[in-house]
């Protein structure tokens, strides 16, 4: 159970497209708009995990071609979610970022996000503490994840929405945003390329 727990933390902890969205969403709307972005992704990481859990996601993966599908889906959605937080509240005549990506927005992020499907695959299948009742142990599994998932998140918000509340010039604070983004779009590169490298037994199957 220990080292489960570490890599909980470790996976959780890791700058990755949910939290660093969570800082952008806090940064560039404020932390009730935040907020309702982080339960939605609260929600779609549960729903993953009981896809896994489930057998669900085995039979979505087995489908040819899921894939690519839900790996294009989810960098679309990501340039997009990165875009909306670069250009919050900017004045930009073509760019118009004024409606945060709420419940909706979190929940779809995680929902079409194949990495998210690896990584529960991981932590549900692998470290086993209680074979004799697996049940048992995936419930003890998901209460000891959002255990660090929910302050994980809260934390990065927390963050995000300080920078928001700071009486910054509208340069600044877009510089802010840009980063934000930019540091987003960096992590998603690095996820896709490992999503691609990894070797298909890697993958629920």
């Amino acid at each position: 159970m220990i080292a489960f727990v570490v890599a909980v933390f470790f996976l959780i902890i890791t700058p990755g497209p949910g939290v660093l969205s969570t800082a952008g969403v806090g940064s560039g709307f404020g932390f009730k708009p935040g907020l309702n972005y982080v339960a939605g992704l609260f929600v779609g990481s549960n729903t993953v995990g009981l896809a896994v859990v489930t057998g669900f996601a085995a039979l979505l993966f087995s489908i040819p071609g899921m894939r690519i599908a839900l790996f294009s889906l989810s960098i679309a959605y990501l340039l997009y979610l990165a875009a909306k937080i670069a250009f919050a509240g900017s004045k930009i005549s073509f760019i118009h970022s004024e409606k945060p990506p709420g419940f909706i927005g979190g929940l779809a992020l995680q929902a079409i996000n194949p990495k998210a499907y690896v990584v529960n695959t991981a932590l549900f299948t692998g470290f086993p503490f209680m074979p004799q009742n697996l049940m048992l142990e995936a419930a003890i599994k998901f209460f000891l994840m959002n255990l660090i998932w929910i302050p994980t998140h809260l934390a990065w918000l927390w963050a995000g929405t300080a920078l928001h509340r700071l009486d910054l010039s509208p340069r600044t604070h877009f510089a802010i945003n840009i980063a934000m983004a930019t540091a987003m779009l960096l992590v998603v590169a690095i996820a896709s390329w490992s999503t691609f490298t990894q070797p298909p037994a890697a993958l629920p199957a």
